[in-house]
């Protein structure tokens, strides 16, 4: 478990060494990691994701800071052409690996997502027409006022070496997601969500029943109100929160400590 960036030293180089003498990073990552600290400019994060994905021998790897108006911000080794497919088709709302995210704060392998629905096999077979690999593992990230981005690797591989892969550099991963969020957040100081409008109770009843898993159905009846009442108050949450629907905003209610589960 990597320690809390709270008790680290200030100094993002200190911070990079600290995690150095930790974990014994290699010398390459350390030096892309300087690198990324020196970034001023998108194309240079973009030269970096190049770096570090020659550093971990694989496919891809990529950036994906996602708001909630659905726009989209980040750099990566993806091709153009699929960068270009995946925005004109709008495809961040059929994404498992982004709605995904959204509902974890750990990394996730990209074969414990739900890829069931006819929409997401499709979107799956068409990514890997454009280059994607068949193994994914994703890092969800989350910042100031519920920013959420995502830090993704990808590969084509079977899946005993795609586990040894990510039980190598999974703590490698964690750090190199936080590190181009911060950069990021830095470049983008205006992209980040405005803080939240409090919850009302029924609001925070409504999220929190939601986010153990109950249907809109129980929800309702635990609460001893109609369906109807209850999609208002769902509504209202995912407003003020500024989420695309009720996952996002179970996720983002969550992320900012407005409903403990």
């Amino acid at each position: 478990m990597i320690p809390p960036l709270l008790l680290w030293p200030r100094s993002p180089r200190r911070r990079r060494r600290k995690l150095a003498r930790l974990r014994g990073t290699s010398s390459q990552l350390d030096a892309i990691l300087e690198r990324l600290a020196q970034a001023n400019t998108l194309e240079a994060m973009q030269d970096i994701s190049v770096a570090l994905r020659d550093h971990l021998a694989i496919a891809h790897v990529a950036y994906h800071w996602v708001d909630s108006a659905g726009d989209q911000y980040g750099c990566g080794t993806y091709s153009i052409a699929w960068q270009e497919r995946y925005i004109d088709q709008n495809y961040v709302r059929i994404d498992p690996v982004v709605s995904g995210c959204y509902q974890r704060f750990h990394p996730v392998d990209w074969k414990q997502l739900d890829w069931s629905s006819k929409a997401t096999r499709a979107f799956q077979t068409e990514s890997i027409e454009y280059g994607i690999g068949n193994q994914g593992f994703s890092v969800p990230v989350r910042g100031p006022n519920g920013q959420f981005a995502l830090f993704t690797v990808n590969h084509s591989c079977d899946d005993a070496m795609w586990e040894t892969f990510t039980e190598t550099h999974r703590r490698e991963l964690i750090l190199i997601a936080h590190y181009l969020n911060e950069k990021a957040l830095e470049f983008e100081p205006s992209r980040t969500p405005d803080i939240a409008q409090a919850l009302s109770p029924r609001e925070v009843d409504a999220m929190t029943l939601l986010a153990i898993g109950y249907n809109r159905a129980q929800v309702a009846d635990t609460l001893s109100i109609s369906e109807h009442t209850l999609r208002v108050y769902i509504e209202s949450a995912r407003f003020k929160l500024g989420a695309l629907n009720t996952t996002h905003a179970v996720a983002r209610a969550l992320t900012r400590g407005l409903i403990v589960v």
